[in-house]
């Protein structure tokens, strides 16, 4: 009965709001409709494409320092790597891969004198077939990732360039922080660049080596400490994992993803909040256009308000009739908003191409109107290219978030402007009216 009670009231405000509807669809109310639904749909529009291409950008670092640089989780004080790696093939936390590595800080010395500060990396030489991840980060822009000979070395495309070095070039590492049997300077620890790689992240671009564990554990000297690089299917549960480790291995130090880079990835967090903060001005604004628009439909249908409530309808019915109205303005905004927003995320190497080729013709037009002479200097940006070159990635939780904000921003100012319903007096407008 109660269940009736509540089909029947929603029937009816829906009745009353579509008819509201049909009748403002002249004039100015229905001009103001269909531009609080036009904002909705390009603030949706503009958040899922903004967040989308930050994201992008963002996990071309992220993806970089985790698959080269830090890993999810890195142990150390834990020298027998195979037990290790037994222990992880265990667990109840996916392991996708681990491997173990030396490092040191460097001073290197290219063919022509330059120098430059890097960090030397000793990894197993079959690390790219090993470890899918790293291989699908590190890009080899000249030679190969070939550490089988025992001199060999390859660096970073930027570390290269301050270098001069190039394939087949020798490169001396001619200071090396490691144990006391070791030289800090030496002028004997000549490396042959085998390649040369490139990856996401400019800063492992400008500082990272690699050598063989081989090369690392004899210029490193006996107390260089081997760090065990982890990689898990899912790298929100790390801290699970880490538990784990220190239960089964009480003298490990162990690290976390989030530790290790917590001040880029806090800075790559407060970025996007700032970011995502300045587009959600764009539905405060679409909110006071609706909810101005809402109390001016509100005051013109005083009579029509009048009148359903001298019929039975109660204010709080009343007051829904408009709040189904703000649903439908939101709803019918943000859809679109969110399906135009999708296909430009899907597509937006082709957007930044065609922005590429606006820009150009845009400014050889000028250029042939003001100075023809200088036409052939005209040049696409390159960084349009670059920029095509990195995918839009969008989060699931991050769309539904931005959809639904948009519905709730037009909800709530409807509510807001409803209320003026519950102000009036429906006595004094029959009798005035």
């Amino acid at each position: 009965m109660i269940g009736r009670k509540i089909f029947s009231s929603l029937k009816w405000i829906y009745y009353v709001s579509r008819r509201f509807s049909k009748v403002d669809r002249k004039g100015r109310t229905a001009v103001t409709s269909a531009l609080a639904s036009l904002g909705v749909g390009f603030g949706v529009l503009a958040l899922i494409v903004v967040i989308g291409v930050m994201n992008g950008f963002q996990m071309e670092f992220i993806d970089a320092i985790m698959e080269i640089s830090s890993y999810h989780v890195r142990v150390e004080n834990q020298d027998d790597y195979e037990e290790f790696s037994a222990w992880c093939r265990e667990q109840k936390v996916q392991v996708r891969g681990s491997t173990s590595f030396y490092e040191a800080q460097a001073l290197v010395v290219g063919p022509s004198g330059s120098e430059n500060a890097a960090l030397i990396r000793a990894v197993d030489k079959d690390v790219m077939t090993d470890d899918p991840g790293f291989a699908s980060e590190v890009h080899m822009v000249s030679g190969s990732f070939d550490l089988s000979a025992p001199d060999s070395i390859v660096l970073g495309s930027e570390l290269a360039r301050l270098l001069k070095a190039r394939v087949g070039d020798s490169v001396n590492i001619f200071a090396l922080s490691g144990s006391s049997d070791v030289s800090l300077f030496s002028s004997d620890r000549n490396f042959t660049v085998a390649g040369i790689f490139h990856c996401g992240y400019s800063d492992i671009n400008a500082s990272f080596s690699f050598v063989n564990t081989e090369a690392g554990q004899a210029n490193f000297g006996k107390g260089a400490k081997k760090v065990i690089g982890v990689k898990l299917a899912d790298s929100n549960r790390d801290a699970l994992f880490i538990s784990g480790v220190e239960k089964a291995f009480p003298s490990a130090k162990v690290e976390s993803w989030r530790n290790f880079n917590r001040s880029f990835f806090g800075a790559l967090r407060v970025e996007k909040n700032i970011i995502m903060l300045l587009v959600l001005l764009i539905f405060v604004v679409v909110a006071v256009n609706i909810y101005n628009a809402m109390r001016r439909m509100v005051y013109e249908r005083r009579e029509e308000i009048a009148v359903l409530s001298a019929l039975g309808g109660t204010k709080s019915q009343v007051q829904a009739v408009f709040i189904v109205k703000g649903f439908t303005t939101g709803f019918f905004g943000a859809m679109p908003g969110l399906i135009a927003g999708l296909l430009l995320c899907a597509n937006m190497g082709s957007v930044f191409m065609f922005l590429s080729k606006l820009q150009f013709y845009a400014a050889y037009f000028f250029v042939m109107l003001t100075n023809p002479a200088n036409a052939s200097y005209v040049a696409e940006n390159p960084m349009f290219r670059i920029y095509a070159s990195i995918p839009a990635r969008t989060v699931f939780s991050e769309v539904a978030a931005i959809f639904f904000f948009g519905i709730f921003s037009s909800l709530a100012s409807s509510w807001l402007a409803g209320r003026e319903i519950l102000k009036l007096n429906v006595s004094e407008v029959l009798r005035d009216e």
